[in-house]
């Protein structure tokens, strides 16, 4: 019965002895968390899994809006435009082929105010609707005439040009070819959202555009 009461004297001395040093501790664990909280405190991106859900700093918002002109499709494509003047004798003729290419995606300074935003602990990015990138996309360098009778003048040269534009256009602005650039913009914008930290991330496109 002896040996326990000296046993429990021992540890009360112990503790007694150390108890000294609990401020100290208490100390170095403030002082550890704190610089954590600074380290940590300007990041790009702040994940939480807290009931308050996540946040969404604004240099998040305009690190992907500084993008600018986001290619998620190129077509190229080429076109034959022939005219034919009746004559009174004979038949003058001219055919040229013309060479486009044309880019679909959508340009991230379009984006409307709130197009990313937290709602409970997804992360939802609004995307514009897929739109041709550049409208000036007939390279004139390229194009050639591979037959022509008679004289023709810049304008009937403008008048195949303006053809051959409105061809390409409704070529290429399919709705199939639109509904690949979307999948695209999804699959780009989610692997860049989960790369940037966010665990739950889903991609719409705004209505009405």
């Amino acid at each position: 019965m002896r040996k326990s009461n000296n046993t429990w004297l021992t540890i009360g001395r112990l503790l007694l002895g150390n108890i000294r040093y609990l401020p100290a501790l208490l100390l170095a664990v403030g002082i550890i968390t704190g610089v954590l909280w600074w380290l940590n405190k300007d990041n790009t991106i702040n994940v939480g899994n807290s009931s308050e859900g996540i946040t969404i700093s604004e240099t998040s918002i305009e690190s992907v809006a500084n993008i600018g002109e986001w290619e998620f499709l190129t077509i190229t494509d080429e076109e034959i435009v022939d005219t034919i003047r009746h004559g009174f004798f004979s038949d003058d003729r001219l055919s040229r082929i013309y060479y486009g290419t044309l880019r679909l995606g959508i340009n991230t300074r379009e984006m409307k105010a709130g197009w990313l935003k937290a709602i409970n602990d997804t992360v939802v990015a609004t995307l514009p609707e897929i739109r041709l990138l550049d409208e000036d996309f007939i390279d004139e360098t390229r194009t050639r005439s591979f037959f022509e009778k008679g004289t023709w003048k810049a304008s009937d040269h403008k008048a195949m040009y303006n053809q051959a534009y409105r061809k390409m256009r409704e070529r290429c602005m399919t709705e199939s070819n639109i509904k690949s650039a979307r999948l695209n913009a999804e699959m780009q914008f989610l692997n860049l959202l989960l790369s940037m930290g966010y665990k739950n991330v889903r991609i719409e496109w705004a209505a009405g555009e």
